[in-house]
């Protein structure tokens, strides 16, 4: 295998210069909600990308209240294997690039990829938005077809922070818990469908993951600016969350893949599953 040059987050120009090069599988991860889904990937994509729907796919589960669950690994082995990405290929994640949301969710694929043991992966920063953007090449029609194997998924359990972990971080004030959402819902003015109270996680600080966006740009922004708005007590456990594990996937990639930040755990079931128990308790009011 060639030695990848990506690091977590690249750019356009990164991916064109080594598209051809290396092992690369662009994942184009457009849905109806964001970006138009199928239909526009085949109207135009990163040549040679492969299509995978992330609201439709199976990228979240929903289990045990929780409505944004890392899937099973035999969930994911198939799911992986659909798409045809291979141990050896170095998967570059391409949101549709026109929305902060969409980024997220972006992020909780690159989590997910890195979580089910497959390390090789980046982020491109813009999407598919910023390729088109910059005057590169797009190709129609289906897409690349590629070999379809089950994914040995080998879950790295050091990504992923679950209930028992966030109740032992809220007992013992032993983690930071983020609170990625908006101010209405920190406070507990604004209540989620998915989750079953209003309110955050009792300690928790509130970051939302959208202030990492550029909604001028669609990108992050830059780095000076990312260490400013996310500073954390360092050597500190961070714990983000938010309802379903989705927008809380943006704090986890700026503060773990961009700022390097150790002991960073994404809360996947958030909201949506530590409301789920009565005995769990929720806070509300200004911090």
């Amino acid at each position: 295998m060639v030695p990848s040059p990506f690091s977590p987050l690249v750019s356009v120009g990164d991916l064109a210069s080594a598209l051809g090069q290396h092992a690369t599988l662009v994942l184009d991860i457009r849905s109806a909600v964001d970006g138009g889904g199928r239909a526009a990937f085949e109207a135009g994509h990163i040549p040679g990308a492969v299509h995978t729907d992330y609201v439709q796919d199976g990228w979240r589960a929903t289990r045990g209240g929780g409505a944004g669950m890392l899937p099973e690994p035999e969930a994911l082995s198939a799911l992986f294997g659909r798409i045809g990405i291979e141990p050896g290929t170095h998967v570059v994640v391409a949101p549709a690039g026109v929305s902060s949301g969409d980024f997220s969710a972006a992020a909780r694929v690159y989590w997910t990829l890195k979580t089910a043991g497959h390390t090789a992966v980046s982020l491109l920063d813009g999407g598919t938005a910023a390729w088109a953007a910059a005057g590169q090449p797009l190709e129609t029609g289906p897409g690349a077809s590629r070999p379809a194997n089950p994914y040995p998924v080998l879950i790295d359990a050091s990504l992923r922070a679950t209930v028992d972990q966030v109740e032992q971080a809220v007992r013992e004030g032993s983690a930071t818990l983020v609170d990625t959402r908006n101010l209405e819902s920190f406070e507990g003015r604004e209540q989620s469908k998915q989750a079953a109270r209003a309110g955050r996680i009792p300690g928790s600080v509130h970051q939302p993951g959208a202030r990492a966006y550029d909604p001028a740009t669609n990108r992050l922004r830059p780095r000076p600016e990312l260490e400013s708005l996310f500073a954390t007590e360092p050597g500190r456990p961070v714990i983000p969350f938010c309802n379903t594990g989705q927008q809380a996937a943006t704090n986890w990639f700026v503060l773990s893949e961009v700022l390097g930040q150790p002991a960073v755990r994404l809360y996947d079931g958030s909201m949506s599953e530590w409301t789920a128990d009565p005995a769990r308790p929720v806070v509300t009011g200004g911090a």
